[in-house]
């Protein structure tokens, strides 16, 4: 039998951490476009707001089947056509004249991007070309890349912004996100065909689905994950033109967001290191309850340069370190035979709650001409998620024999 060649580890990892570093770096900035964008087009925050909502809910959508399609086709194909879907994306965003233009190029198109160029592709590749022992610390790299990206990319196109304009800022990104392509070459798979190998299934999808949303900690976890999508994407995108409202610079707001993505690497492995050593879930409510306390007492005090720098860096460490133990909450109830499909719908929550934090961040500013509401909302939905993570069942679930449909294998 002919062995299954694999690629390197270091040509793994290198194109794919870069890769992340463009998608989700460019992604995190998106903030610092939302007030040249209103006041030079004479558009509320609430239409941008929709906009990167609707990105959101894309991404949650679009992500499932993209993840279907790399199975199938090999994630170079994916990849290559989610990086052009992105500049296709940012160029639109930037030379949309309507609102609804507006909405499909920065919502859908970018949206759709994102699901084919960040954690799920590579994630893929990583699972099928790195040896099982090292695989984990593989997964945790890419995830520590992201938050680099953010790090890397938030002040640069703030440069960029200040330095061309909003709208050629945008043009450059869209020829930069272009790089993705030549990447993607470096994981092109040797040996693949149609499917990958995945783990032995006792169940049909049919089954599969069933059970988990019928699992009372599955349903748990998907309303604490809504959460974490909700504050995120409502700090990302509003908390620049947040700070702005209140006499900071713009500069403040960059080197705001740079924190979150620096200390957020940090986060992120610190998250995947006690998940071996204390319940996940645990883990996740304190996270949750963490964070609304850092909200509430970033409300509470006078608000300085120094005061967004240590709100910056404490949700920096809270900012994605709920993806490792949430992912692996799964994995441990259910096993790894459906374990895309169903990390799949939980990120959907996410993205649904992406959706509405920053939807609902425009909305009430445009009806308040204030923030306030929304960050009371972040805080009261964290106390809910600690109090639904709380009681989630981490054991594997106890399944009878399972009867499958169509002919019994031997």
């Amino acid at each position: 039998m002919t062995a299954v060649r694999r690629l390197s580890a270091a040509q793994v990892l290198l194109c794919g951490a870069l890769i992340v570093t463009f998608s989700m770096g460019i992604r995190h900035g998106f903030g610092l476009w939302l007030q040249p964008i209103t006041q030079a087009q004479g558009w509320t925050r609430e239409t941008f707001a929709f906009a990167m909502a609707v990105q959101n809910l894309a991404w949650g959508v679009f992500g499932i089947f993209a993840g279907m399609l790399a199975d199938r086709f090999g994630a170079y194909r994916v990849l290559l056509g989610g990086a052009l879907l992105y500049a296709m994306g940012l160029a639109g965003m930037a030379l949309a004249t309507s609102t609804l233009v507006f909405a499909l190029t920065t919502g859908v198109l970018i949206g759709a991007a994102q699901a084919g160029t960040t954690y799920a592709i590579i994630y893929g590749v990583i699972g099928r070309q790195i040896p099982a022992e090292r695989r984990s610390w593989a997964m945790g790299l890419a995830a520590a890349a992201g938050s680099f990206g953010q790090f890397l990319m938030v002040p640069v196109e703030g440069w960029l912004i200040a330095a061309f304009g909003w709208q050629d800022a945008l043009l450059v990104l869209a020829g930069a996100v272009l790089a993705i392509g030549p990447l993607a070459w470096g994981l092109r798979e040797p040996d693949f065909a149609g499917g990958a190998r995945g783990a032995a299934r006792e169940q049909t999808i049919g089954q599969a689905l069933r059970e988990a949303f019928g699992y009372r900690s599955f349903q748990l976890l998907m309303a604490g994950y809504f959460v974490c999508g909700f504050q995120v994407v409502f700090i990302g995108v509003h908390m620049p033109s947040y700070l702005k409202d209140h006499g900071l610079s713009p500069q403040v707001a960059s080197t705001a967001l740079a924190l979150i993505g620096l200390f957020n690497v940090f986060g992120t492995y610190a998250a995947g290191v006690l998940g071996q050593r204390l319940a996940k879930r645990k883990i996740l409510a304190g996270i949750y309850l963490m964070r609304s306390i850092a909200i509430a007492l970033f409300l509470a005090a006078p608000l300085t340069p120094w005061s967004v720098y240590a709100f910056a860096a404490a949700m920096g460490l809270l900012w994605l370190s709920t993806v490792p133990p949430t992912n692996a909450i799964v994995a441990q109830i259910f096993g790894v035979a459906h374990l895309s499909m169903l990390g799949g719908f939980v990120f959907f929550s996410h993205q649904v709650g992406s959706f509405m934090g920053v939807w609902l961040g425009g909305l009430l500013y445009d009806r308040t001409g204030s923030y306030d509401i929304v960050w009371w909302i972040s805080i009261a939905l964290g106390l809910f998620a600690a109090v639904v993570n709380w009681p989630i069942q981490e054991a594997p679930i106890r399944r009878g024999p399972v009867r499958m449909t169509g002919p019994a294998t031997p």
